[in-house]
């Protein structure tokens, strides 16, 4: 059976009836599960829980959504003035998570959640929007079939389904894996277009520690239980930097695998990543030191920081190390007064004088605690 099918006929099974062989235990927050209508939370399946890296406000895309439960326990957690949307490709699936959306709209007191077709390597195109064109303009010949891709690159550029830089937080759980090889680093590349400057992942699923042979991956039941297609370990990260992510993580580690199949581990882990800002390096005169217990650490940019130096730093990755994903590692100084501005990236384990950073306004490291000195 081709593998893409024995993926829509299995979780098409999932949506009807439950698959236990389809779950890792998850401790999911129950207060969030209290919510939700006991046919989701049944027929709901990952190995992970990605939700608790939601912040109120924000917009979460949810890849692979299925019965939409990590949607509803995100749509508790972005308040008002948040949204979530779930992309997910299989029609039994949505149907099931949508049947609930006006009964979780009542609860929730307003519209939070959408669902859409689509696939999640290809997050421009609206796969429902092609299946009403392939009504109306069905592919008899080779003409048709010009017209169609012609159609669909203008679709994924004109009205994507998910606009360029448009979401706050992707999360996934136990998806990824179901993706063809052939389409992961596609998948990680749509994951980074979609987000926001400085927007985050949180990615729950399963990785191996080992490669995965050729005919474990030929097998159709093995890849649609999230076995044989899981990213080997250090793959997953490598995905993720190749694509432009920093900070990234393994959060979640699962001590004991889920299955070991021909001595290789398959176990669940989450993989956490925040994009760039993107703005341009400009130097007014920062400074971070890098509290330890490392003697020194390096980044994805390729930045130097010595164990309590005081690190020349551009504007942005002042900002990144000292409010981003970094924080609790670094010591801000910003300076007393500012020099103008000039576009300069300090060269790996560059020093800023104490001299120059000299009654300066500390972040995260000084004496704010009245038993502090």
């Amino acid at each position: 059976m081709n593998i893409t099918h024995a993926v829509i006929d299995r979780y098409s099974q999932g949506a009807k009836e439950v698959q236990p062989a389809l779950c890792c235990p998850v401790d999911y927050d129950t207060s969030l599960l209290a919510l939700l209508p006991q046919e989701i939370i049944e027929k709901d399946y990952g190995c992970g829980d990605p939700s608790r890296y939601v912040h109120i406000g924000d917009t979460v895309l949810d890849l692979g959504s299925g019965a939409g439960k990590i949607c509803y326990m995100a749509a508790q957690l972005v308040g008002d003035h948040g949204h979530v949307i779930g992309v997910d490709m299989n029609n039994d699936m949505l149907a099931l998570a949508r049947k609930y959306q006006s009964e979780m709209a009542n609860k929730l007191g307003g519209q939070r959640v959408r669902f859409v077709k689509g696939h999640i390597e290809d997050l421009a195109l609206d796969v429902a929007a092609l299946e009403h064109y392939l009504q109306e303009y069905p592919v008899r010949n080779a003409a048709d079939l010009v017209a169609l891709n012609t159609w669909q690159d203008q679709q994924r550029h004109t009205q994507p389904m998910i606009a360029d830089a448009s979401v706050d937080l992707v999360i996934s759980n136990c998806v990824l894996n179901l993706v063809r090889d052939s389409d992961k680093q596609r998948l990680v590349n749509e994951i980074f277009r979609v987000l926001k400057p400085g927007g985050r992942v949180a990615i729950s699923d399963i990785i191996s520690d080992e490669t995965v042979p050729a005919h474990l991956k030929a097998d159709a039941h093995l890849w649609s239980g999230c076995i044989s297609g899981a990213f080997q370990e250090q793959e997953f990260i490598k995905a993720f930097t190749d694509a432009g992510f920093i900070a990234v993580c393994y959060d979640k580690w699962d001590a004991q695998p889920w299955r070991v199949i021909n001595g290789i581990e398959f176990r669940s882990a989450t993989l956490t990543a925040t994009k760039g800002a993107g703005t341009a390096c400009m130097d007014v005169g920062h400074a971070v030191i890098y509290r330890g217990p490392y003697a020194s650490v390096n980044d994805d940019e390729g930045h130097v920081y010595l164990r309590g130096e005081r690190m020349a730093v551009c504007e942005r990755t002042f900002h990144l190390l000292t409010e981003g994903p970094y924080k609790n590692d670094f010591i801000g100084i910003t300076p007393a007064l500012p020099r103008a501005p000039v576009a300069w990236c300090a060269p790996a384990g560059t020093l800023r004088p104490a001299q120059e950073t000299k009654g300066g306004n500390y972040s995260g490291g000084g004496c704010d605690a009245p038993a502090c000195c």
